[in-house]
């Protein structure tokens, strides 16, 4: 069923393969096209030596070879060799051009080879002095070496840290009182604190703080030229021989070798303004202005706006887009409070949340009859209302050769002038894999809807305070869904769910639900329930219809952004619960009936009852410009109770796919050590457990980039491992039970590579991957299989080597 794309696929990595040989062969020859003088830079290396600790070692050799600071930088490698070299020459050397060779030959495919530049290196150590000095480093020398051979150089920097100075003591010099005052009531959360090593970047950002501290009470005109920062690193003898200050420095540090480390004074001064004309006073706001429907390129004295006003707020508008009472809650700013940053920037994000306008603009002025105070003016320019879109998409798996989907959209952002967004979808897709007679069959249909309605506030009982953050929204969906697969089963899932989401900081996010329900529908073609279903008594309880209500609560955290470029993490917890209240209903219900019915016999569906918690952390690396790495680690367990033995077939975990071990196909790893060989398995390959633990590494690099940049072409090579399990022994499929003494042996373990297109907008991803340790295998006793690999062989490459395709990252 699967031997031509294996094949086509296959016969297509042979010609990438002959192609790359060839490439890497030729790019060996990039110096003969160098005069005699010219030497190809084609390495460079940081040594550090010091007092530093490892730790700081690295970071240290990592930041000098930044293109600041080294300002030669070698020419790209892939795969131990200069390609982009070699196609620069190709085009203007031997003067390549043709179809092929146009499509290689792109600008951004090419790099000119960099030539040596010697007094470029000297220029480098000087700026790898000056940034260690500004580390604190202040007694750091670097040398450098160069090693030539066959018109090649590298580059060896000699680095000798010394050690690096500590903050003894930071003192204050504040002349204005309040600010002195409100300065030291925030030194616990200063970024500079006594005995944390000197970092220059670190005044910098202090600097920062302390600006936004004194704005953030009231200060409207507080500037961070204000701030200075005095270092005394030698308790003034610094100073003493103002020719030659240096010569003090070295005096002092020879005299104090002893110490463990050198230690320095900061004085944390905030002058007042130059300008005498202008004092730090406190500003308040007077008035506040807002225009809902503020066009683009808009005059705020056209005569054609109306004004309103809602308690301390000015409403000037041509058409009423939103309800008044909506307006005024959403703007956090107040008549007679004291100006602020943050709440300034807090009042924009929070009217941007809504949803309803494109542009968010708020201004300042000074009010010129009362001294000290400030009108505020916000111009919101708004969006279309609605929005239609639709979704066209073809893909492949692992479990079937041609799928494709259509899904419709339809948004309302602003319904009842309340912004209230309405979200209506429809979806419908297929699946079609060859059969054994080469033909193509339907696999796989399914149909869907949604409706949903978010509300831009806590819609509860009782009032609750919300941060100015919190981005609150209530959300209240709709949905039913149904799923065929040909000569199999029949499944209708009709989905309701009411709760909440809001940030609980800048990378803290809540979704709470409070009620969730499933309303799970089950129809067995009677083939499949004779020959698969009814032989595995999980499998039988599995498909029974069930009612799913209860409460579901998720935490996300992410701190990917501007702060944390060099490493940033991703973790979500998730707990889900069925049939608490929902039990309650059912009893409640039985009580008052008069004919003794209930929830359960009315609708000839049992309650299920489960406990699901999940965890999943990911963690990004990066390592250079082209180069990344990602880490996942997840776990999940699913814990029937009550009157239920097992979980919901929706509910259950399953293992393998492009989103998980990509060594093993979607739903066929697990669980434990059993492994289906029967008939049936191709009939129904779907195996699920009550637990599963998974862990995933994938190094990403770039590869070239095609069609001027529009498209980026990028590798990477990846380890999975994991599992699912039962929590409970299962009499048909032996071995699937846990035991955490198996652990080790019941881990599955694949690697592979894997080729991205990236087109900006969206990624195409192509896996292959293949298992090293199969948790079944028995011919060595802790699984590793390598001794079973047979590369040359096309029926054991068909197997085990698995093909997936997906868009976008697997996590």
């Amino acid at each position: 069923m699967m031997q031509r794309p294996y094949s086509s696929s296959l016969r297509y990595l042979n010609y990438l393969f002959i192609l790359m040989t060839t490439v890497v062969l030729a790019a060996c020859s990039n110096t003969k096209y160098l005069q005699k003088n010219q030497l190809l830079y084609t390495d460079s290396d940081v040594e550090v030596k010091g007092e530093a600790t490892s730790t700081e070692k690295q970071d240290i050799r990592s930041s000098l070879t930044s293109k600041q600071l080294m300002l030669q930088q070698s020419n790209t490698l892939f795969l131990g060799t200069r390609i982009k070299v070699w196609l620069y020459n190709q085009k203007h050397n031997e003067k390549k051009s043709n179809w092929f060779w146009n499509l290689m030959l792109s600008k951004r495919n090419l790099e000119e080879p960099v030539l040596y530049d010697s007094l470029k290196t000297k220029e480098s150590i000087k700026r790898m002095v000056s940034y260690l000095n500004n580390q604190g480093y202040f007694y750091a020398t670097v040398a450098y070496e160069e090693q030539i051979k066959r018109q090649k150089v590298s580059v060896t920097y000699k680095v000798n840290t010394g050690k690096n100075y500590v903050i003894n003591k930071i003192d204050y010099e504040i002349p204005d009182t309040n600010i002195l005052k409100l300065v030291k009531d925030a030194a616990p959360l200063s970024l500079i604190k006594q005995g944390m090593p000197y970092k220059q970047e670190a005044l910098g950002s202090e600097r920062e703080r302390l600006m936004r501290l004194v704005r953030n009470a009231g200060y409207y005109k507080f500037d961070r030229d204000a701030i200075e920062f005095e270092i005394d690193t030698l308790h003034k003898n610094l100073f003493m021989n103002l020719m030659n200050p240096f010569e003090g420095i070295v005096n002092v540090y020879n005299d104090r070798k002893g110490q463990e480390r050198p230690r320095m004074d900061i004085t944390v001064k905030i002058h007042h303004p130059e300008d005498t004309s202008i004092h730090y006073a406190l500003y308040r706001l007077d008035s506040i202005y807002a225009y809902p429907d503020f066009p683009a390129y808009g005059n705020t004295a056209d005569s054609t706006f109306k004004e309103m006003q809602r308690k301390d707020l000015t409403i000037r508008y041509r058409q009423a887009l939103l309800k008044p009472s909506v307006l005024t809650r959403s703007i956090l700013l107040k008549k007679d409070e004291l100006y602020s940053q943050q709440k300034t920037n807090d009042a924009i994000n929070r009217l941007y949340d809504l949803g309803a306008w494109q542009f968010v603009t708020l201004q300042y002025r000074e009010n010129k009859l009362k001294p000290n105070t400030l009108d505020a003016y916000i111009y919101l320019t708004p969006k279309r209302r609605q929005e239609i879109g639709a979704n066209f998409e073809v893909s492949t798996s692992s479990d079937y050769l041609l799928g494709s989907g259509i899904s419709l959209n339809y948004k309302h952002l602003n319904v009842g002038r309340s912004a209230t967004q309405l979200n209506i979808s429809l979806n419908t897709g297929i699946e079609l894999i060859r059969n054994q007679n080469d033909t193509w069959m339907l696999q796989s249909q399914e149909i869907g809807g949604q409706v949903s309605l978010i509300f831009p506030r806590f819609i509860t009982p009782f009032r609750i305070k919300q941060n100015n953050r919190s981005n609150v929204k209530t959300r209240l969906t709709a949905g039913i869904d149904y799923l065929t697969r040909t000569d199999k089963f029949y499944i209708s899932n009709v989905n309701a769910s009411f709760g909440y989401e809001w940030n609980e900081s800048l990378y803290k996010r809540w979704i709470v639900k409070p009620i969730s329900l499933n309303y799970v529908g089950v129809n067995l073609n009677q083939t499949f329930r004779q020959t698969v279903v009814n032989v595995n008594p999980y499998l039988k309880r599995s498909f029974e219809p069930a009612f799913i209500g209860g409460e579901n609560v998720t935490y996300i955290y992410s701190n990917n952004d501007l702060l944390h470029k060099r490493h940033n993490s991703y973790f979500r917890a998730n707990i889900e619960e069925s049939g608490a209240w929902l039990n309650g209903i059912n009893s409640l219900w039985g009580a008052i009936a008069s004919n003794n019915t209930d929830l359960e016999s009315l609708t000839n569906m049992p309650i299920a009852n489960f406990i699901k918690l999940e965890a999943d952390y990911r963690h990004y690396w990066t390592l250079t410009t082209h180069t990344s790495l990602a880490t996942r680690i997840y776990g999940g367990v699913g814990i029937p109770y009550g009157k239920s033995d097992v979980m919901p077939y929706i509910r259950q975990f399953t293992s393998g796919g492009p989103n998980s071990i990509r060594a093993w196909r979607l739903r066929t790893l697990g669980p434990g050590t059993y492994k289906d060989t029967s008939a049936t398995a191709q009939l129904f390959p779907d195996q699920t457990g009550d637990m599963k633990l998974e862990g995933n590494i994938e190094y990403r690099f770039d590869l070239i980039r095609m069609f001027n940049g529009s498209i980026n072409l990028k590798g990477a090579t990846f380890l999975d491992m994991g599992n699912i399990w039962m929590l409970r022994k299962d009499t048909v499929r032996a071995g699937s039970e846990f035991n955490i003494q198996n652990l080790y042996h019941d881990l599955a373990i694949g690697t592979g590579v894997g080729l991205r297109l990236d087109f900006s907008f969206f990624l195409i991803r192509l896996d292959w991957g293949i298992p090293i340790k199969v948790p079944y295998y028995t011919g060595q006793k802790d699984g590793w299989y390598l001794s079973e690999w047979q590369l040359g062989s096309g029926s054991w490459r068909r197997n085990n080597i698995i093909w997936n395709v997906a868009i976008g990252y697997p996590f």
